[in-house]
């Protein structure tokens, strides 16, 4: 194991060093994994709208079945049956505790669809931010612009420069975690 766990980090470390020396390189691997959260969480809308539809529905249904009974309840007060009267208040209780508690789903459902759709603007947002950062990073990568150095006074590019790639890759991860945070919500 201890072999196997030695290679596994020098190609992580190997790994890590290229996406350091190529960001573009960085910048489509985030871009892959923006659209997959994109995706996933376009399914899970749809799946949440599905189920709310569902709920809607049973909620009508259980509507129609209180209407119903409450009809049945004064139907038996009328024929003097307060023995059915009463059965058909406990059953209209029922219908109405089942109500409320598919009312209270479907709120849930609708409060989860708009944090997801919420979610999805941030993921498309951020998503435009790293595709205008790749193109900004490819652009700067073949562009031969040399800048002097405030510094040194020798020749700065910022396509090789390993101070601005380890930024472009801790502004990279920053944002990670705050769309994985904001996923988690």
């Amino acid at each position: 194991m201890g072999l196997f766990d030695e290679v596994s980090r020098f190609l992580e470390t190997r790994l890590e060093e290229f996406l350091r020396n190529n960001p573009h390189l960085e910048l489509q691997a985030l871009l892959e994994q923006l659209r997959e959260q994109e995706q996933g969480t376009i399914r899970l809308i749809t799946d949440l709208e599905r189920e709310k539809q569902r709920l809607e529905t049973e909620i009508l249904s259980v509507a129609q079945d209180i209407k119903t009974w409450h009809l049945r309840i004064d139907k038996a007060k009328a024929a003097g049956r307060l023995d059915l009267a009463q059965a058909a208040q406990e059953r209209e209780a029922a219908l109405l505790r089942q109500g409320n508690q598919l009312w209270g789903q479907m709120e849930g459902a609708r409060k989860r669809i708009l944090q997801s759709q919420e979610l999805l603007r941030q993921i498309q947002q951020r998503k435009q931010e790293v595709q205008a950062k790749a193109a900004q990073a490819k652009a700067t990568s073949t562009s031969n612009w040399d800048t002097i150095g405030w510094d040194r006074g020798s020749s700065y590019s910022r396509a090789t420069d390993p101070l601005e790639a380890q930024f472009q890759r801790l502004e990279t991860d920053e944002e990670l975690e705050r769309i994985k945070r904001s996923m988690g919500r």
